[in-house]
């Protein structure tokens, strides 16, 4: 065990404690030696070393009789791996509390050096802290040999982990851009104009706002990223918006390049989000519409307030939550266990008329409101086949679909959606005459799009319209193939394929009508033997 102390004239004996907090002095530890530095080999035991340590991390210090007593095994397992694994970029950090966030953990080894990944394993409660060298790794975890770390209050232990660097895969892809983004936060905050020192409070736009957004799930969603403050909620140009103060810069940053863009709920309730000119709320009232987190004491001011709800078009439901966000229903448990109201779900099956019973058919109709959900069934009723059910795989979906395409023109015709009274789509029972065809069962189907959680499709649900996105172009396939393919099906008024990616294009058609059959004719046509096209409503224009 080598022990680094600083030399200063005033005292010199003082060892040299590390300050934890990115924002203030970031100093590496043992990577170049000050002229006045020495090392000095300690023979001392870990128990010695731990029971003459302070504990320091993000500026709060603990003295050695609050130690918990099992941490001395630990520390001993935490050194005994590190002495047995080479060198790596990435630190092992274990024992984290479970609700700790990446921002936590990032600045644990943010005076280190550059942080350039991380992994958060809540179920493990652990993590893989990755820096831009080797040299960051070890002095991060020689330094937390000697002073252990702790988050909120609770020890965690640092080691050198056999990985040799972090490779991110699918199934951690949204874990992963909140990761980057708490380390982008970081660095805007290192080298940020002074000015930007001061933003701390977000205002948010709730697009699509399909579900009612209550304050206490902003604030549970928000406070992810770090301590909120204060919140006040309005309505301006009929869209739902919110001011959110952060208790510093670093926390806001995060919580804006995280959050903006995503969906609190499954392809709804979109979040845009960007800086106030605003340097402090002013909060009057704790009640339904705004709330003062550092002052519980508030009145909620007239009673009519607490009332005060917007006029979603589809109370009543309860809405899973954006798998790549935050997690399956976490904020309808979070709400419920606030003594929040948490309504039943709806139907997943929707009633469609006004169809054109000589071209409608399931396979059609599985196209185009599954650009909406995953459709599961699709029955054509048989004595009036201008009429049919939609089972979608959640009521969300369905709820999407009505928003969107009831009044869509679909052959011609303006359509109808509402949501049905049956909860399933019956299949033919066996031994009973078949229904020529009218009804399908698509739940095994390969084409559903947002099957796997976290896919991008979420985030990408708009009405339909005259400019169509396409992706999964072969790299062989012309300009003119694609557009000559949709010109079968309407007017093709203009063209572009995606400049930095050319499996990706935009294609414009003369109306928003000719736009839809484009899309039931040509989503997962071929392109090549085993490249499908897959097309959907953009909200880009050419």
């Amino acid at each position: 065990m080598y022990v680094c102390w600083y030399s200063y004239p005033s005292n010199p004996a003082l060892p040299e404690v590390l300050p934890i907090n990115p924002v203030d002095t970031l100093v590496p530890v043992c990577r170049k030696r000050p002229p006045n530095f020495q090392i000095m080999a300690d023979q001392r035991g870990s128990e010695e070393l731990l029971s003459h340590s302070p504990m320091v991390t993000n500026g709060t210090t603990m003295s050695p009789q609050h130690i918990n007593p099992d941490m001395n095994n630990d520390a001993k397992k935490v050194k005994l791996d590190h002495n047995q694994t080479g060198g790596s970029r990435v630190v092992h950090i274990r024992g984290l509390p479970s609700d700790a966030n990446e921002l936590e953990v990032i600045s644990l080894g943010a005076p280190f050096g550059k942080v350039t990944n991380i992994l958060l394993l809540k179920q493990k409660s652990q993590a893989l802290l990755e820096f831009g060298d080797e040299d960051a790794a070890a002095n991060m975890v020689d330094y937390h040999e000697r002073t252990p770390a702790q988050i909120r209050l609770k020890p965690v232990f640092a080691q050198l982990s056999n990985h040799k660097e972090l490779k991110t895969d699918y199934a951690h892809s949204f874990q992963n851009a909140s990761a980057q983004a708490a380390i982008q936060a970081l660095e805007a905050v290192r080298s940020g104009h002074p000015e930007d020192q001061s933003k701390t409070i977000l205002r948010v736009i709730v697009e699509q706002c399909v579900y009612p957004i209550q304050i206490e799930v902003l604030h549970w969603v928000f406070s992810k990223y770090g301590k909120v403050l204060k919140i006040i909620t309005f309505t301006k140009n009929n869209m739902y918006q919110a001011l959110i103060q952060f208790v510093d810069t670093m926390s806001a940053n995060a919580a804006k390049l995280s959050l903006d863009g995503q969906c609190i709920y499954n392809g709804c309730c979109i979040l845009k989000i960007d800086y106030s000119k605003l340097t402090n709320l002013n909060v009057k009232y704790n009640n339904s519409k705004s709330r003062d987190y550092t002052n519980p004491n508030l009145p909620t001011g007239d009673a009519a307030v607490d009332q005060a709800v917007l006029p979603y078009p589809h109370q009543g439901l309860n809405p899973p939550l954006a798998p790549g966000g935050f997690g399956m229903q976490q904020a309808i448990g979070a709400a419920a266990q606030m003594g929040l109201a948490v309504p039943t779900a709806g139907s997943s099956v929707v009633h469609v008329s006004n169809l054109d019973e000589e071209m409608v058919t399931p396979d059609a109709l599985f196209t185009l409101f599954g650009v909406y959900g995953d459709v599961h069934r699709v029955k054509i009723l048989f004595n009036k086949k201008d009429n049919a059910l939609i089972q979608m795989a959640e009521p969300h979906q369905a709820q999407l679909a009505i928003a969107h395409l009831s009044g869509a023109r679909v052959w011609g015709k303006a359509i109808r959606v509402i949501q049905s009274k049956h909860s399933v789509v019956q299949m033919p029972k066996e031994g009973q005459p078949q229904d020529a065809g009218l009804t399908k069962d698509f739940s095994n189907s390969p084409l559903h799009r947002f099957k796997r959680p976290g896919s991008k499709n979420c985030q990408n649900i708009y009405p339909p319209s005259a400019v169509l996105h396409l992706s999964n172009i072969p790299a062989s396939v012309t300009e003119e193939q694609i557009q000559e393919a949709f010109a079968k099906h309407g007017t093709v008024k203009g063209f572009k394929f995606f400049p930095k990616d050319r499996r990706m294009a935009l294609i414009q058609m003369a109306t928003v009508d000719e736009a839809v059959m484009a899309l039931i004719a040509m989503h997962n046509y071929q392109l090549m033997d085993n490249q499908h096209l897959r097309v959907s409503f953009s909200k880009s224009t050419l």
